[in-house]
């Protein structure tokens, strides 16, 4: 993955695996072993909440 921000990797990752915790996906250092619907599901969920996050802010 290619951050806009360099500086916010840290912050992504840890969001990443909140979202990955809370829906049951088992996020490690490898992920090969995950399905598509997997990964998409935590892709999609971080950026549903980071729109929301961002509508909030209108």
């Amino acid at each position: 993955m290619r951050n806009l921000v360099p500086e916010a990797r840290n912050g992504l990752n840890r969001f990443k695996m909140e979202v990955a915790n809370e829906l049951g996906v088992p996020f490690t250092d490898y992920n090969g072993n995950l399905t598509s619907r997997q990964c998409g599901s935590v892709g999609g969920e971080m950026v549903k909440r980071m729109v929301e996050q961002y509508e909030r802010t209108l």
